[in-house]
């Protein structure tokens, strides 16, 4: 009996406002693919304008994975994205349909894809109050001395990233391991574009998200039980959106802010990309001769 050929994964990755939406439909369309989303704040219901989730017409039919399964309310961190998206590879391969992973989360992605190994580290809810009581720049200080790597690469203005990363680094507790990996190849795509480029799409993409209702998505979620605490811990919009309703700030610092930290984020998700030999940079433009090369595998 001949042996079944082993499968392709394709990732796509870039920084935010590259256009990897937009690339991931049409290569799904081309393959026979479904997406699984690598983002870890589209996990949530309600967070999508503020985290530019693919939007029903968008999707063009292509299934999407792990998209709107955890509460706002509640923290699906790492560990529980990849059990999911495990569980979502599994069952796309064995529809023999081609799983498309797809985001700008690079540490999701290693994660899931078996890059790196998560901490099995258990939720440790005394630890996280004694840490929760913490000034952000105490948390900063703390991570940076007991783990000087993992603090270059965190989202330092992120309470909640950090209280984790300090619970994995003091606890020794472990917890059960997540599905296996399947065998696969996998075919890394990242879209690259001049900082100068990128800059402009970033202030585009946030100038029509306003425009669309951002403020209104807020104000909502807030209306739903999400605190002003929890919202500065989902990060970037929804942070500095929760500053400017509770006339912490104005408008105008609320946009600058996010303009400016969202530049920063894009910086940050390609160092962590940069590390990975294996992704085949190309712009947007080269997409659809990238889009025929996929096609022949």
């Amino acid at each position: 009996m001949a042996k079944r050929p082993i499968p392709t994964v394709i990732a796509i990755v870039g920084p935010t406002s590259s256009g990897k939406t937009d690339l991931s439909v049409r290569v799904a369309k081309k393959v026979g693919g479904e997406i699984i989303s690598a983002d870890s704040r589209q996990v949530y219901r309600g967070l999508n304008l503020g985290t530019g989730k693919v939007t029903h017409a968008e999707t063009r039919g292509v299934p999407h994975h792990l998209l709107d399964v955890a509460n706002p309310r509640t923290i699906y961190n790492a560990s529980d994205y990849v059990r999911d998206g495990r569980r979502a590879l599994a069952d796309i391969l064995g529809r023999d349909k081609t799983p498309i992973i797809v985001g700008g989360t690079g540490f999701y992605i290693d994660a899931l894809l078996g890059r790196i190994e998560l901490a099995a580290v258990p939720p440790n809810h005394a630890l996280r109050k004694k840490l929760a009581k913490m000034s952000l720049a105490q948390l900063q200080n703390r991570l940076k001395q007991r783990e000087p790597k993992r603090y270059k690469t965190i989202d330092i203005q992120n309470p909640r990233r950090l209280i984790r990363a300090l619970e994995i680094s003091l606890t020794k507790k472990t917890a059960a391991p997540p599905p296996p990996l399947p065998a696969m190849q996998i075919i890394w795509i990242g879209l690259a574009l001049p900082a100068t480029v990128l800059k402009k799409r970033i202030h585009a993409r946030l100038l029509n998200r306003i425009k669309k209702g951002m403020l209104r998505e807020a104000r909502r979620l807030h209306t739903a039980g999400v605190s002003w605490k929890r919202m500065h811990a989902l990060g970037l919009e929804y942070r500095y959106q929760a500053l400017y309703l509770q006339k912490k700030i104005t408008k105008a610092e609320m946009l600058e802010q996010l303009e400016k930290e969202s530049n920063a984020y894009a910086k940050r998700q390609m160092t962590w990309f940069k590390k990975n030999p294996d992704i085949k940079w190309v712009s947007p433009q080269n997409a659809p001769a990238l889009i025929k090369e996929v096609r022949a595998h």
